[in-house]
């Protein structure tokens, strides 16, 4: 089953951001390079913090969240299924060891999705917490890369996806059985709504909401969210990516599925949408 695994972030400063997500959120340090580079941990997900630069070649070049990973059974399989779904779609070997993807290829919208058959180089789940659970995606047209994400990976729509659509709105949610998976289209008229192309931010489960807001608050803006679907306060790292904090609900991670603080995972058709 393909599931999300992994996050990229170009960085001011990779060290100093590693430092904030060791500090705050117990994420653990597995590895660095000469170059600046740290990856780190919190038992699922990787992070890949990249010290930004030009001999990077990235197509887009701005500090923050870049792009997403996702671990699938095979990397011929999702290449075949990706030509099917964009037959001019560019595929690229990734550098390095593999802990960072093996192979690149692109949402509709150009983004960078890297697949690796090796679980990033990491072992099975210990649901450690905090633990992230969440990436936001603003994209142009949130149902082409729903369909993206679906097609290639089947990723699955969400309950609160639907109720959202026969609300009229864009917004999809999806589900890999482990990570809510949201489109949020850039151009949104939503209140407070902040559009960010690319990876517009991405969340994780507490169990001491009170307690990680009020040392957050002391290094980073924090703001109390109380009527979204998932998050109970948006943050912000040092480096201006947006961090949701779910503690009352949790995150919906697959049809009728929750990974919540005290159940965690359970099956529920009586969650809120």
């Amino acid at each position: 089953m393909a599931r999300l695994r992994y996050l990229a972030f170009l960085s001011r400063d990779a060290a100093a951001l590693g430092r904030f997500y060791t500090d705050y959120f117990g994420m653990t340090e597995i590895g660095r390079n000469n170059a600046g580079d740290m990856s780190l941990t919190d038992g699922f997900f990787r992070f890949g913090i990249y010290q930004a630069r030009p001999d990077l070649m990235e197509l887009r070049r701005e500090i923050g969240a870049h792009h997403v990973g996702v671990e699938v059974e095979s990397i011929d399989e999702t290449l075949r299924l990706y030509r099917e779904f964009n037959p001019r779609g560019v595929v690229r070997d990734e550098p390095g060891n593999g802990g960072d993807g093996d192979v690149r290829i692109h949402d509709p919208e150009n983004n960078p999705v890297v697949l690796s058959e090796r679980a990033f180089g990491l072992g099975a789940d210990d649901t450690r917490m905090p633990r992230m659970r969440h990436v936001a995606l603003g994209p142009l047209c949130p149902e082409t890369t729903f369909n993206f994400y679906a097609e290639v990976f089947g990723f699955r729509e969400l309950p609160t996806s639907y109720k959202r659509r026969t609300m009229g709105k864009q917004n999809r949610f999806m589900g890999d059985g482990k990570s809510n998976l949201a489109m949020h289209p850039f151009y949104n008229g939503t209140v407070g709504f902040e559009g960010r192309y690319g990876i517009n931010h991405f969340g994780f489960l507490v169990d001491d909401l009170q307690g990680i807001v009020a040392r957050l608050s002391k290094v980073v803006p924090t703001a109390e969210r109380p009527l979204r679907p998932y998050e109970d306060y948006r943050v912000r790292d040092p480096e201006g990516n947006g961090i949701d904090l779910s503690f009352s609900l949790g995150f919906e991670v697959d049809v009728d599925r929750w990974d919540m603080v005290e159940k965690k995972s359970v099956e529920t058709s009586n969650a809120r949408n």
